[in-house]
């Protein structure tokens, strides 16, 4: 009897180890799917600080001109044209001001450009944990949150950030007062609403993921219809310069993502 009671104590001890080295072990795997995600990053970030000027002047200052690419079409389609902000030079008030901002575009960048591979990295960690039912509810989520995404931070990058750059260069309570801006504000207003875009436009995989499980449904969204509309433009509003034109530029792509939503929804109850 009290041989078996010893092998019993082994026994649970043995069972706890093996349970803290599993733990262990996923902490390893975690740490080093983080390493691999920072050495991406790093990379990219590393290509990015070589040329980091002249994003800064080709990239981002550009939107400060008429001659900008989304600007040239709304003019030429639309008729809409836009005047170029009379603002010769942006001005740094911190000793490390110009350097903060090079390392926060170079990281900033290097955090998008390496975005699939990060996702990547961390459903790779999750997945083995996931039963085969909500492994099939996402099938080829790599590749549609990337693609997302991209459209989204292409979205920020062409459309809201200039027209909210735009908007508030040119405004002015009077003509007494002499707008100059810092490279502090302007660049954290572009790369904000450039970044949130991206993510904005999640929208339809997180849909999909919801009804899939079913969380969300093509009733409750169709239903609540008339609410997503109106808070549709209040997002438009907070994000975008308080014009009428830029508020349906930014709004219209959002509802469509928010129908895009209803659509998936329908199908996933189809299939059901």
């Amino acid at each position: 009897m009290k041989v078996d009671r010893i092998g019993l104590l082994f026994l649970c001890y043995y069972m706890e180890e093996e349970k803290n080295m599993s733990f262990l072990d996923h902490l390893e795997e975690l740490r080093w799917r983080l390493v691999r995600s920072a050495i991406a990053v790093l990379i990219f970030a590393i290509a990015i600080w070589c040329v980091h000027g002249w994003m800064i002047e080709n990239l981002f200052l550009s939107m400060r001109s008429p001659d900008f690419i989304s600007f040239r079409l709304l003019c030429d389609f639309l008729g809409v044209c836009v005047e170029e902000i009379d603002i010769e030079k942006y001005i740094s008030t911190t000793v490390t001001g110009q350097f903060s901002y090079a390392l926060m575009i170079s990281v900033m960048g290097g955090i998008v450009a390496a975005f699939p591979y990060i996702f990547y990295q961390i459903w790779s960690f999750v997945k083995p944990g996931l039963k085969t039912a909500e492994k099939s509810v996402a099938k080829g989520l790599v590749f549609y949150v990337s693609m997302l995404f991209f459209i989204g931070i292409a979205f920020g990058y062409f459309i809201v950030a200039p027209l909210c750059i735009q908007f508030f260069g040119n405004f002015k309570i009077t003509d007494q007062i002499e707008n100059t801006f810092t490279i502090n504000s302007f660049m954290s207003m572009v790369l904000s609403t450039v970044f949130y875009s991206g993510l904005l436009f999640l929208l339809p995989v997180v849909t999909y993921i919801f009804s899939k499980l079913g969380v969300l449904s093509s009733a409750f969204l169709k239903k609540y219809r008339r609410h997503a509309i109106v808070g549709i433009l209040i997002l438009s509003a907070l994000i975008t310069p308080p014009d009428l034109i830029s508020q349906v530029i930014v709004g219209i792509p959002i509802l469509i993502l928010y129908e895009i939503g209803v659509f998936i929804a329908s199908r996933m109850e189809k299939k059901v």
